[in-house]
């Protein structure tokens, strides 16, 4: 589930012309942080896992890969 999930971070990141640290400002984290969970090293808590799937009006199932 973390390749999926880091996967789709990278995918939604690129479709709407963000980089890494633009993204982890309008989260409110720090840059290296949301590198860590791009490159699946790590899982977001869920509260953020929920804050990015509102974020690009997507569910977390759709982030978690439970749903195309």
């Amino acid at each position: 589930m973390k390749i999926i999930l880091a996967e789709r971070l990278k995918e939604l990141r690129a479709q709407h012309g963000l980089s890494q640290k633009e993204l982890a400002e309008a989260l409110g984290i720090n840059s290296v942080t949301y590198l860590h969970y791009e490159k699946g090293h790590h899982e977001p808590p869920l509260a953020l896992l929920a804050d990015i799937a509102k974020f690009y009006d997507e569910t977390v199932d759709y982030l978690l890969g439970l749903e195309d």
